[in-house]
């Protein structure tokens, strides 16, 4: 048996749909001998009559009725597969590879995934939590597209980067410690310590502040994980300095409530931007994306 033709398997679901041959040429803009033809070639493809003709109207057979719902599932395929290979055509279609830090990731780039989800679906968004270094490594490299990174950051003949927003440092102390409303370095430094791990720029931002007033503390521990360095907290193993994701107000940065929060004197801010490879080719995907953070970035 030949191959079914889609057009044919069209003027079938057409006049199941219309009920006669004439409203079903009409619809599909055919001349009535075509839409004849079309059923009359499957019927002989198939073995099997489809429809039953009178002069009125037209009814399925039972073959017909088997038939039509596998006829309109091959022409919904058919017609996705032609807007797939049209999007991919126009380059509306592809992949972006997005490297972000833990924080930005999980309370700043929610609502960014959420609206590319809803306005562009044919983009897949692949995530790697990664620090600024590296993200700028692998952006160099050709194997990240966009990067949430942490300034400073210098733009180069090769990488654009973007201020995006700027997010106050908070102290955050255990429940038990006994402290004043703004917390200072040289308060700070002899207290027990859990800082991000030194590679990454909030540690460098951390003890510079620190340095800045002459104190170089040692951490109890060093991880890069913002959830379980406030748990640490909670527990009273020690204090931590970390910063305020988003526009919420300060108390919902901390996992638990018990958790103290205090402002720095002076005060520090961690500064996020959007960096990727200059090219005035590319890919739209990757614009897509970019206007898309572009409508997130903070206002002044």
């Amino acid at each position: 048996m030949r191959a079914l033709n889609l057009d044919q398997l069209r003027t079938l679901v057409a006049i199941a749909d219309l009920g006669t041959f004439a409203a079903a040429a009409q619809a599909l803009h055919l001349a009535a001998p075509t839409v004849s033809l079309h059923i009359s070639e499957l019927e002989s493809r198939l073995g099997a009559a489809l429809l039953l003709r009178s002069k009125r109207v037209v009814a399925l057979t039972a073959a017909g009725a088997a038939l039509l719902p596998r006829a309109r599932q091959l022409l919904l395929d058919a017609d996705e597969a032609v807007r797939q290979i049209g999007l991919h055509a126009k380059g509306l279609t592809g992949r972006v590879r997005l490297v972000a830090s833990t924080g930005p990731l999980v309370h700043l780039l929610p609502p960014v995934l959420e609206q590319m989800a809803a306005e562009h679906p044919e983009v897949e968004i692949e995530l790697r939590i990664l620090g600024t270094h590296h993200a700028r490594e692998r952006l160099l490299a050709g194997t990240a597209d966009v990067a949430l990174v942490s300034l400073p950051l210098e733009e180069s003949a090769e990488l654009q980067v973007a201020r995006w927003r700027s997010d106050p440092v908070m102290a955050l102390l255990p429940p038990q410690w006994k402290a004043p409303r703004r917390i200072t370095p040289a308060w700070l430094a002899d207290k027990p310590l859990i800082l991000n791990e030194p590679g990454s720029q909030i540690y460098r931002q951390t003890m510079a502040w620190f340095g800045a007033a002459g104190l170089h503390p040692r951490a109890r521990i060093e991880l890069n994980y913002t959830e379980a360095m406030k748990s640490l907290v909670a527990t009273g193993y020690g204090a931590a300095v970390l910063p305020l994701d988003g526009d919420a107000e300060p108390h919902q940065l901390a996992l638990h409530e018990r958790i103290q929060l205090r402002p720095l004197d002076p005060p520090l801010h961690r500064e996020l931007a959007i960096a990727h490879r200059r090219s005035k080719a590319l890919a739209p995907s990757v614009r897509q994306l970019l206007a898309v953070l572009a409508e997130h970035r903070q206002k002044r």
